[in-house]
């Protein structure tokens, strides 16, 4: 980065102003207003100037052709990204809100979980994000409130149901109290009113109380040789609502009301002041609580203890050490760059180096996000509160089929509900996948077909060459719950049966060209010369044995001389039927004329079939389905002629060989139960061919029929031998 971080935020607010000056967000705000006022937050919450500028440039991106570059060149790439991915995601909620009616908000919780994803995944990019939007959202409230000017519904909703929870998860207790009250009072202004009202009433009165009474602990605690800093806590209306709404209470009701906050030098004098209060005053026992023992989620830790005074009024008192008390107003902020967190790590997780503190930072926002799901699955089915409470029912797994984990960078990974290690390694990357061959979740090895949790860590071990187990693809071991992860595996199997099809297929072309004393040709231009796109394609269809090379060497050969109309004098119209014929096939019109059945597609009653005159053969019957077959016509329409299958007479029975190809799994004793099924079926079988690659069987059998309408039927039964794949004929 060009320039010193001192006039960063100068340079920033310099190169964004021409484009925004003049500029206004759609709530009427003047751009570079919000800019500078979203500076002004971010500078509360102790975030750094690569944060404050980046809310001038991500303003200016849509403004410029390409921002990514544009303000690398500037600020440097990781400015850049960061500016372009908040910019990104700006958008998204628009769209967001724009489509989504204020109405569906309330009633679809889905719509807030899917806007949770969109936001955690860019979060995961660059934590920093986070602290941008959240004050950005918070200048936006603040300028309508200033201008008294109508919030948009779904706007006001978003505030309070994403964002709110998003800062108290991340424990920015500021940021969280400022949107709820500020939603709130937008959302129910008259409720508003009501609360604020009642709180301005003997307020004087209240104050005075308890300015004398935090005189009174201060002192006493210090004759106790416990320096502490007693405060006041303010009150905030939407958490006022909220409880009276949870408990059924009326305001006088509400404990918190009198407040104050006791702040000591370390955790021993947090104890100790706790011994002094409930000494001098009557506790209510049902209201304390250890958050210093068990800190919330969030990580945030206090002493928390409700008593009555001399005249029997409740006084919430809440205690705690100046880091404590610096996390619980600030959370993540109070050391935000996680850079820089060193020791302290965030919300209450100890961060040993600056990994650690992203992936705790990460794994909060996973918690988060999991945390809305429950509550929006609750909210959809009231029914469902028990079994979400229950310890053995996973609210999100009830709600969402996706789960979120963490990749060895901190990056995180959306995946489906029970996708285990060999999933995460093909999201990744496809290459991952394929060498894949052990797996560790938060530094713990797991078998490769473990179901994944939301949160883990995942490091895949690999190997540097090599390819998937047939074993994944079978759905009774659990390997793989993706379908992208599936599809890649059947891929990569397809590719080597391909390849291999290719270089046998190749061979057998080239050999024959060896043969033929044609060299020089060039194999691209035969397989055109065939009716192929390519001669990859050729020698693929050769290497399947669905293309004879009895085709190729007939290419090969010297062309014969071309016969005219005149030459054909076997072709002349008879009206008497012919006796019989070998191959069972007649020539429609033509007398005593010599037929065979090509070996290319083999045809059988009741096939559609064409013939094709040969140069000294008589005419080849061709299935009309043939691709051989459409080759020579497309060369040689002329000599083409039609053919129909004879009736045999009573007592006769001709039969035909076809060919059918059988795809499978290999494995001991296929190859007789493929051909008991024909036995069963009485099917003559006149030849097999089978070939085994690395677990993986191809067949081809040769069986007799007499109608070839009834090989259905038996193909389907073959079909449900165990590890048989597909079925064709060919």
């Amino acid at each position: 980065m060009t320039g010193n971080l001192d006039d960063l935020l100068t340079r920033a607010r310099t190169f964004a102003e021409p484009f925004l000056s003049g500029e206004y967000l759609d709530t009427g705000e003047n751009i570079l207003g919000h800019a500078d006022a979203v500076v002004a937050i971010l500078d509360t919450m102790n975030s750094g100037d690569d944060v404050k500028a980046a809310s001038y440039l991500v303003y200016a991106c849509p403004h410029l052709s390409r921002p990514k570059e544009v303000i690398a060149k500037t600020f440097g790439n990781e400015l850049a990204a960061l500016a372009v991915e908040t910019t990104k995601l700006v958008e998204v909620q628009r769209i967001s809100r724009t489509v989504v009616s204020s109405a569906q908000l309330q009633d679809n919780p889905r719509a807030q979980t899917e806007n949770v994803r969109k936001m955690l995944l860019a979060f995961s990019k660059d934590l920093r994000v986070i602290m941008l939007r959240l004050a950005s959202r918070l200048q936006t409230l603040r300028y309508f409130a200033s201008a008294k000017k109508e919030v948009p519904s779904a706007l006001a909703k978003e505030s309070l149901q994403v964002f709110a929870p998003l800062a108290n998860r991340l424990g920015i207790w500021e940021i969280k109290w400022e949107l709820e009250d500020l939603s709130f009072r937008f959302l129910e202004p008259d409720t508003y009113k009501k609360i604020a009202k009642l709180l301005d009433e003997k307020r004087a009165e209240r104050e005075s109380n308890m300015h004398l009474l935090r005189e009174k602990v201060q002192t006493e605690l210090a004759a106790q040789n416990v320096r502490a800093s007693v405060q006041g806590r303010p009150k905030h209306i939407y958490s006022i609502v909220k409880k009276m709404r949870g408990k059924s209470l009326n305001f006088s009701q509400v404990f918190d009301i009198r407040a104050m906050r006791v702040i000591v030098a370390n955790v021993a004098d947090c104890y100790e002041a706790l011994s002094w209060v409930h000494s001098n005053f009557v506790p209510i026992t049902s209201e304390f609580d250890d958050y210093i023992a068990k800190p919330k989620a969030n990580g945030y830790q206090s002493l928390h203890t409700v008593v009555r005074d001399q005249f029997d009024r409740p006084i919430e008192i809440q205690i705690r050490t100046q880091a404590m008390h610096d996390h619980a107003e600030h959370g993540v902020a109070a050391h935000w760059a996680y850079k820089e967190a060193g020791t302290k790590g965030y919300v209450g997780v100890s961060a040993n180096s600056d990994y650690d503190a992203k992936i705790a930072v990460l794994r909060q926002l996973l918690a988060w996000e999991r945390d809305m799901s429950s509550e929006a699955m609750a909210a959809s089915d009231p029914n469902e509160t028990e079994r979400l409470a229950s310890p053995e029912v996973d609210g999100a797994s009830l709600f969402d089929d996706r789960i979120y984990v963490l990749t060895p960078n901190a990056a995180i990974v959306e995946l489906p509900q029970g996708a285990t290690p060999i999933d995460f390694a093909y999201t990744v990357h496809t290459n991952l996948g394929h060498r894949c061959r052990g797996a560790k979740a938060d530094g713990v090895m797991i078998p490769l077909n473990t179901p994944l949790q939301n949160g883990q860590t995942v490091e895949i071990t690999t190997v540097k060459e090599g390819g998937p187990s047939r074993d994944w693809l079978n759905t009774e071991l659990g390997f793989l719950a993706s379908h992208r992860a599936r599809s890649k595996v059947r891929a990569w199997f397809n590719a080597q049966i391909t390849h291999e099809s290719i270089a046998k297929g190749r061979e057998a072309v080239e050999k024959i060209l060896q043969r033929e004393g044609k060299t020089a040709i060039k194999l691209e231009d035969l397989a055109s010369n065939l009716g192929f796109k390519s001669a990859e394609a050729l020698f693929e269809t050769v290497g399947k044995d669905e293309f004879s090379l009895r085709n190729i060497e007939v290419f090969l050969r010297p062309p014969e001389p071309v016969m005219h109309p005149d030459d054909f004098v076997l072709l002349k119209k008879s009206r008497v039927v012919p006796p019989k014929s070998q191959s069972g096939v007649l020539v429609v019109g033509v007398d005593s004329l010599l037929t065979q059945l090509s070996k290319c597609c083999r045809p059988a009653p009741p096939d559609s079939i064409s013939g094709f005159v040969t140069r000294g053969k008589g005419v080849s019957i061709h299935r009309e389905d043939c691709r051989q077959f459409k080759g020579l016509l497309a060369k040689h329409g002329e000599r083409v002629i039609e053919v129909r299958w004879g009736v045999q007479k009573p007592g006769q029975t001709l039969l035909y060989p076809v060919e059918v190809s059988v795809q499978a799994t290999d494995r001991q004793g296929l190859l007789r139960d493929i051909s008991e099924v024909f036995a069963k079926e009485k099917m003559n079988v006149i030849g097999v061919q089978t070939q085994s690659v690395k677990g993986a069987a191809w067949m081809t059998f040769t069986v007799e029929v007499a109608d070839a309408s009834l090989l259905k039927r038996v193909m389907q039964t073959v079909t449900a031998v165990p590890g048989v794949a597909m079925v064709k004929r060919n």
